[in-house]
């Protein structure tokens, strides 16, 4: 019998690690872009048609590539970055396996064009299916230009995988933030189509944040930092009143690599957790600096798990550095992008010594009811041609105001002399057996007892069966608003707000681009309440969408449904009047699944009389 392990041939096994490290056009963008800033690049371009799919061209003027180097750089395994095993923990730089490269050009057509600064010429290289097509000197500026053509085109199974260009440039845009987060002294733009999405002068941190995600998060950031002999810690925080439903601006940097560590994301929440509900998630952009020997990265393909030496030591460094900054962190905004002003305006200036206590005068004298006074001189007379005399006579009609209010309330005589005032609407409602308890729930009497009605819950149901209804027949009503309004985005919700405009204008909102990252709200659905602005919901809508989508992976419609539903059904502690009540009850019960709220749990409970004589043990 014949042998029957053999080696892989080079372009199979390429086409396997791609699998890794390549899933997507964000993925072959990150490395690009990782390998532009060990160049020592200060200047990047990005270029992207199609999401990636067409094109991906990142252009740096880093240090460049020799005529070898270009050639080699395509070779499994072939790095500039370590040279032995124990290089593996001194890792200062983004990329260090060599499987990038090699990986890309197995499932696409690449084109490099490199020169370094002290050579006259550069190479131009042209590879399609780790095959070199053509290897060229060719003049070009110093730097390096990298252009990845038809990703997947010789594996259409993977290709076929792919998401829409709305849904993969959300993920280009997120590999492009973090990337440029971690570097605030590197100029950065990205193209689209020929459209600017961002562009970002060099600066600091914060200008790099807001630049990044909106001018409304200069009064969101609150400085954090803190040295030890373990880490150097430093970043922001956003404050507890701008949090959000979802995770999405959460970043972790580990030596100016982005990483995701559930624990010490738990170190954050942890220091939030007295002023922030367990359902809220703040923005956070913290960097770790730490000893490479004290860390491991080469735990996953994507380089995003890092395994610490001291986890509980860190774990407590940044809860306690975070929580700190939360205590002392100013509540008005500043202008200045490198320094906090505003906790200098709690300091004084002033000695001690110099810093005099008020003082109260008063006439100890003063009789306001002395005959001599008149009525100039009494403050609280202010009708001063009026007679006096005629109030003294008319006293008794004080309490015929009085009387109609006292004449709305009844009493009820209980065992032990307990009186009960009950108001008047609530011997009315009980009249019709419904009534509200604790502004909370509905009790409404049945012939066999009664039934509880959770009326947040309630409502919740009724309008998510209407907005599926409106979704599927493309019919929603809308209400005009007398003053539309504008509203931005950062880039990601833009594209995403983008992508589901079709669904959001069925479910009755009018809304329409303005600029960049930017819409007009013109109107909202018209069969739910104002209790919040335009603006908050369609915030809350994105936000509830993203959150469904990450937690439940539903559809499109039934995310946007529940979503909307939810932000705008009427709350626990609304009072309600009888109309409504019973309004709200004829709606529950219309709907398909009456009896289930969208979180799974029971609407409706029922109490039958045999229950309740057996509570008075008759």
């Amino acid at each position: 019998m014949s042998d029957i392990i053999q080696l892989l041939p080079d372009s199979v096994a390429n086409q396997i690690a791609a699998g890794e490290v390549v899933q997507r056009p964000a993925s072959a963008l990150k490395e690009l872009i990782e390998n532009a800033i060990d160049s020592g690049a200060d200047k990047i371009q990005v270029l992207i048609r199609d999401a990636g799919k067409s094109l991906i061209q990142v252009i740096d003027n880093g240090c460049g590539m020799s005529m070898t180097d270009a050639r080699m750089c395509f070779e499994r395994h072939a790095t500039s970055k370590i040279r032995k095993a124990e290089d593996l923990f001194a890792i200062r730089t983004m990329g260090f396996r060599g499987e990038a490269m090699a990986s890309i050009a197995a499932i696409a057509q690449v084109e490099l064009k490199t020169q370094r600064h002290e050579d006259e010429l550069g190479t131009c290289l042209r590879i399609e299916g780790s095959e070199i097509i053509s290897q060229e000197p060719i003049s070009c500026p110093p730097g390096t230009s990298i252009s990845v053509k038809n990703l997947f085109y010789n594996t259409p199974a993977r290709r076929n995988f792919l998401k829409g260009n709305s849904v993969e440039m959300r993920h280009i845009n997120d590999e492009f933030q973090r990337v440029a987060l971690a570097n605030p002294e590197v100029f950065f733009t990205l193209h689209h189509d020929g459209n600017e999405v961002f562009h970002l002068p060099k600066g600091s941190l914060k200008q790099r944040i807001i630049h990044l995600f909106g001018n409304a998060y200069n009064q969101k950031l609150v400085p954090v930092e803190e040295n030890t002999s373990i880490i150097e810690l430093k970043g922001y925080i956003g404050k507890p009143e701008f949090a959000k439903k979802t995770r999405g601006e959460q970043f972790f940097f580990v030596n100016n690599r982005f990483i995701k560590d559930p624990y010490l994301n738990h170190a954050v929440m942890n220091a939030f957790e007295e002023v922030l509900s367990s359902d809220s998630f703040p923005l956070y952009v913290l960097f770790i600096d730490i000893d490479p020997s004290k860390i491991d990265i080469n735990v996953h393909p994507t380089k995003t798990e890092i395994k610490y030496q001291d986890e509980k030591a860190i774990y407590a460094i940044i809860r306690s550095a975070v929580k700190r900054s939360l205590g002392k962190y100013n509540i008005s905004p500043t202008l200045d992008f490198n320094q906090e002003t505003g906790f200098s305006q709690m300091i004084t200036h002033k000695a001690h010594e110099d810093i005099v206590p008020p003082s109260i005068a008063f006439n100890p004298d003063f009789n306001p009811f002395s005959p001599g006074k008149t009525e100039r001189e009494i403050p609280f007379l202010r009708n001063a041609g009026e007679d006096r005399t005629s109030v003294s006579k008319n006293w008794g009609s004080l309490y015929e105001i009085v009387q109609p209010e006292q004449s709305r309330q009844s009493g009820m005589e209980l065992e032990g002399n307990r009186h009960v005032e009950i108001d008047n609407q609530v011997l009315k409602v009980l009249g019709k057996q419904i009534f509200q308890l604790h502004n909370r729930f509905i009790i409404s009497q049945i012939k066999s007892g009664f039934m509880l009605i959770d009326q947040q819950a309630a409502h919740e149901r009724i309008l998510y069966e209407r907005f599926l209804q409106h979704l599927e027949n493309r019919q929603g009503a809308c209400q005009q608003s007398l003053f539309p309004q504008t509203v931005t985005l950062n880039t990601s919700d833009f594209e995403l707000v983008k992508e589901l405009l079709p669904d959001i204008h069925a479910l009755g909102f009018q809304i329409r681009t303005f600029g960049k990252n930017t819409f007009i709200i013109d109107g909202i659905p018209a069969d739910i309440g104002t209790n919040i602005s335009e603006v908050e919901m369609l915030e809350h809508l994105i936000e509830g969408f993203k959150n469904n989508q990450s937690a439940l992976k539903l559809n499109k419609r039934d995310s946007l449904a529940r979503a909307l539903a939810r932000n705008t059904s009427i709350k626990a502690g609304l009072a309600l009047s009888v109309d409504e009540m019973n309004l709200l009850i004829d709606e529950l019960f219309a709907c398909e699944m009456p009896n289930t709220s969208l979180s799974g749990k029971p609407v409706i409970s029922t109490f039958t009389l045999e229950e309740l004589l057996l509570r008075f043990e008759k």
